[in-house]
């Protein structure tokens, strides 16, 4: 009889773990869990998400419950599932729904935990500065990623990579990992580790706070941070009246002469801001309403000027030892 599965996603990263699930041998995908279809774009039109378009155009049963009630754990329960595969569903499993299947639930996490546990671990990573990153697959329990290892991966983080980039390889990653361990754990013979809890960091969600830059920090953090926010909210700076978006940049070392945030240099290589250590070299800029542009064809309809000084924010962190405050979705 084949083994029954679920899949429970919502984002685009987690397609290529689901795909290999539903291939493996005797096994057979009885249902698929995501968000509801949502407003999205410029005109707001009501669309899908990644995973629920795949499932419509499989075939799949699609399930889009706004919110996770007894009735859908006592639906699941009637769909005599073996295990349930999940990956950037978007909703907290409770108790009555991860006793709903024979295996309990196994996750496909962004990270090598027990670092960067939360909802941007692929953010945090790029945050941060690593050089390696990985994909987990975990035992579903109720506390925050923090179930026991059945299986990881590890991937190196490529000089100047950001975020899309090192999301799509991470999907790909979890792809050949759900090929790998997913038979082990249908089969019974997966002896999943417990996380070492001395080595738990946390990745909070994204917010259009996290924008602006500050230009006090080191050139490096800025720079890690660009490829961490790339794409939304992006990095911007205030000019005037304008708030400018940075697509690119690189950090430059040595001694600045100039407060941080001041234009040593506008021209076609770039805008070079002086930082608290070292110097941005800004390749790519958008101006409001404008398109990204390499740097000296920005310049050449927007002028910024050597001496100008530029605003610094705040940057919050994106990471930390111990978990963030709740906060509502942006």
């Amino acid at each position: 009889m084949p083994r029954r599965l679920v899949l429970l996603g919502s984002d685009e990263i987690a397609l290529p773990a689901f795909a290999a699930a539903r291939a493996l041998p005797d096994t057979e995908v009885v249902a698929v869990y995501s968000q509801p279809d949502r407003p999205a774009g410029r005109g707001q039109e009501i669309r899908p998400n990644p995973v629920a378009a795949w499932a419509r155009a499989e075939g799949l049963n699609l399930l889009q419950p706004e919110k996770l009630e007894v009735a859908d754990a006592a639906h699941l329960a009637s769909l005599h599932a073996d295990l349930g595969v999940v990956m950037a569903y978007g909703q907290l499993l409770k108790d009555d729904f991860l006793v709903a299947t024979r295996l309990g639930f196994v996750n496909f996490h962004g990270s090598l935990l027990p670092e960067l546990r939360g909802a941007t671990p692929v953010e945090g990573a790029l945050a941060l500065g690593l050089t390696e990153t990985g994909v987990s697959m975990q035992q579903v329990v109720r506390k925050l990623d923090a179930g026991p290892i059945h299986a990881a991966a590890k991937v190196r983080i490529r000089p100047g990579e950001g975020r899309v980039a090192l999301r799509a390889r991470l999907g790909l990653l979890a792809g050949e990992l759900a090929s790998a361990a997913l038979p082990a754990v249908l089969a019974g013979t997966s002896v999943a580790v417990p996380q070492d809890e001395s080595k738990v960091t946390y990745a909070r969600r994204l917010a259009r706070a996290d924008a602006p830059l500050d230009f006090r920090q080191p050139a490096a953090v800025l720079c890690h941070r660009i490829l961490a926010v790339e794409g939304w909210p992006g990095s911007t700076f205030e000019h005037r009246a304008s708030l400018i978006k940075v697509g690119a940049a690189t950090a430059e070392d040595g001694v600045v002469a100039g407060a941080p945030g001041s234009i040593i240099a506008a021209d076609r290589a770039g805008v070079r801001i002086a930082c608290g250590r070292g110097t941005l070299l800004l390749s790519h800029l958008q101006r409001p309403g404008g398109k990204m542009l390499p740097a000296g064809e920005f310049l050449a309809g927007y002028p910024l000027m050597v001496g100008e000084v530029l605003a610094s924010a705040e940057m919050p962190a994106f990471v930390a030892d111990r978990p963030f405050p709740r906060l509502p979705k942006a």
